[in-house]
Formats: C-alpha cells, sequence, structure tokens
C-alpha cells in the first residue's frame, strides 16, 4: 500500500482565513467521499482540544467529511477508526512529546503506512519528516525523542521565509538550516513556504501551491549544503 501524504506549511496564507487556501489542498487531496478524520490537536498549548477541532471544522464544513477530535481519553479507538489522520500546527515539541506519552506514535505510524491519508500543516507537517530537527518552534516541553514519523525521508521547515531585518544580528533561516546540515549532511531540507504544500500520492512526490520552495543538499565537491531554488509542481520523487 503506497502512502498518501499532504503536508501543508501553514494554517493561513498572507490575510486569508485560517484553513481557506488549505481547504483547497485538502478538498483535491481526499476528494469528494464522505470520510471521518481523525484530528490530533496535541500542538495546541492551551489544552482546549475540542474548540481547537472546530475552529479547524468551520473552515472545512462544506466538505462531506466528520472531524473528531482526538482527546487523550480516548484518541486510540478515533484513530483506529478513522479514514485520515489529520495533525494541527502549533508547538511541535509539546505535538510529539503528547504523542509519544500518549502511546500513539506507532498506531499513527503503522495505519497511515497501511495507507491511510495524512494530512498535516504546521507543526503537523515537521512530524511527518524524519526529526523535527528543523522546525521554528521553541522547545517548550521536551518530547522522548526527536524522531518523527519520516513518512516523507527528509527534514521539512513549514513557514519558510529568509529575511534578514536591517541591523539583525542574529541567524537567517537559511543559516540556521544550513547549521542544522553541516551536522546532518546526509538529510535533505525542504523548506515551504506558506502558501505551499508537498503532496505524496501513488509514489509521486510533488510541490504543490503558487509558491516555489527551497532544497538545501549536501553534495560532493562543496563544504556548506547547495541551496536550490524548487519551483511549485516539481517532481521531488527521487528524495523518496
Amino acid at each position: 500500500m503506497s502512502l498518501r501524504v499532504l503536508a501543508i506549511s501553514s494554517s493561513r496564507v498572507g490575510k486569508s482565513g485560517y484553513l481557506q487556501e488549505a481547504a483547497l489542498f485538502i478538498s483535491r487531496f481526499l476528494g469528494n467521499n464522505p470520510l471521518n478524520i481523525a484530528f490530533i490537536p496535541y500542538a495546541a498549548v492551551d489544552g482546549d482540544y475540542e474548540a481547537y477541532a472546530q475552529k479547524v471544522r468551520l473552515p472545512l464544513q462544506a466538505l462531506p467529511y466528520k472531524i473528531e477530535v482526538a482527546e487523550p481519553e480516548n484518541a486510540r479507538s478515533v484513530i483506529e477508526q478513522s479514514d485520515v489522520i489529520m495533525v494541527g500546527g502549533g508547538n511541535t515539541f509539546k505535538l510529539l512529546h503528547d504523542i509519544y506519552e500518549l502511546g500513539l506514535f506507532e498506531i499513527i505510524q503503522q495505519k497511515v503506512n497501511s495507507g491511510t491519508p495524512y494530512i498535516g500543516w504546521s507543526a503537523g507537517s515537521n512530524i511527518a519528516g524524519k526529526t523535527i530537527g528543523t522546525t521554528n518552534d521553541m522547545p517548550i516541553i521536551e518530547p522522548k525523542t526527536f524522531e518523527a514519523f519520516g513518512f516523507l525521508p527528509f527534514q521539512i521547515n513549514p513557514h519558510y521565509i529568509n529575511v534578514k531585518p536591517e541591523n539583525h544580528n542574529g541567524e537567517t533561516r537559511d543559516e540556521r538550516l544550513s547549521e542544522f546540515m553541516k551536522l546532518n549532511p546526509n538529510i535533505p531540507v525542504i523548506g515551504l513556504p506558506e502558501g505551499a504544500a508537498l503532496k505524496l500520492e501513488d509514489g509521486l512526490l510533488t510541490l504543490i501551491g503558487e509558491y516555489n520552495g527551497v532544497l538545501f543538499q549536501a553534495e560532493s565537491g562543496f563544504k556548506s549544503p547547495v541551496r536550490y531554488e524548487v519551483p511549485s509542481r516539481t517532481d521531488l520523487s527521487y528524495l523518496l
């Protein structure tokens, strides 16, 4: 059974509404059949998971999907009975911590590896890659490990932007991602700007959306990773 993964950079694009642009990706990915979706909300720090789920339901209400939140007390059964796994954004460290703490890592991984579609945005996209080592989030809690699901065998950096304000002396995003690759030279990194997503379906990995992404990859003869612009609709299947 081939993997089906949709990794979206962000819940918002510019001044658009919450999941307004992402809803288009989701509907095209899942189609128009009724589906039961298990929503994994643990990236939210305030703990009001039903409120978070309702926030997700509203922009998707015209679609024929039933979204059930995986509360800690019923998460396993909700996930087992679902047709789709959907993971929201927030803090990546808390998301991965809670997934391990609740004993849900293996059931999600096995279910998706068996063909259940996986949809994530922001933190939910981070954990679709090999590790969470290229998240933009603060480490507010320590997960058991940084190891993520590995549905996509590389690193993802959602909300990618490489802007350095005047007189700012901190590292740019490119510098931070290059630092990761210097210590992990065999793991490519894809930067996903807001409005872009990665879609894996039928063995084909494609960058979708209206915005170009970037790829950082180690190359023979170069001391630092090489940065490539990745135009929208590029076939990235060679990274699998």
